[in-house]
């Protein structure tokens, strides 16, 4: 891949990771809820839902999935319905204790991790938008793998950057939330975002063939 064909697909992921979305919603609330560091587990698992979408994209299975209403519909649905279950989850969290003393709650590795996979993996306009946007930047006269492999190693590494910067940002917050009352309204406020991702989500259709 040329370096200027790079660059601007660089400059194309940090303009697709900043843009809100049900990750960065998903970065947040778990910032918020367990602090940066336990929270970025769940970035971790967006990066796997992600790699694995690219994989999907580069095996051609994507081109399938895009043009399957069934497959397309199973996925979409999924989705919509787990995002719904976060935002359930969400409103349903009780205010703890902010004292500097006190513990934060204990969010285990792998559940988070498996929180932030469903959540990227189970948005099937994901895996149609990367197989639009991947082959632009292909060179097809040079071997593809290596290709596919250095945009997904790209996608990735600024992704974990924005997704800190979302946890970082909202684990801050925290240090501000002392009231239960201040607490409730921002877990309900997430919960509302779920929510309001679970209903953009609901809306997606498949692109005519």
């Amino acid at each position: 891949m040329a370096l200027e064909t790079w660059l601007a697909f660089f400059v194309a992921c940090w303009v697709i990771s900043l843009s809100p979305g049900a990750g960065a919603i998903a970065s947040m609330s778990a910032g918020l809820q367990y602090g940066f560091w336990r929270g970025y587990w769940n970035a971790l698992g967006l990066q796997l839902g992600l790699a694995l979408q690219i994989i999907i994209v580069a095996a051609g299975v994507g081109a399938i999935l895009a043009a399957s209403e069934l497959a397309f519909s199973l996925i979409k649905w999924f989705g919509v319905l787990y995002l719904a279950y976060l935002g359930y989850r969400q409103w349903q969290a009780l205010p703890s204790d902010m004292a500097a003393h006190a513990e934060r709650p204990i969010g285990r590795p792998l559940t988070l991790v498996l929180r932030g996979f469903l959540v990227n993996f189970s948005n099937p306009k994901a895996i149609v938008f990367i197989l639009a946007v991947l082959p632009q930047f292909l060179n097809p006269q040079a071997p593809l793998l290596m290709q596919y492999l250095l945009m997904g190693v790209t996608m990735i590494c600024v992704d974990l950057v924005v997704m800190a910067g979302y946890t970082g940002l909202a684990a801050r917050v925290l240090r501000a939330l002392r009231s239960p009352r201040q607490q409730r309204v921002m877990n309900r406020s997430f919960a509302v975002m779920f929510v309001g991702a679970a209903a953009l989500l609901a809306t997606v259709r498949r692109a005519s063939s």
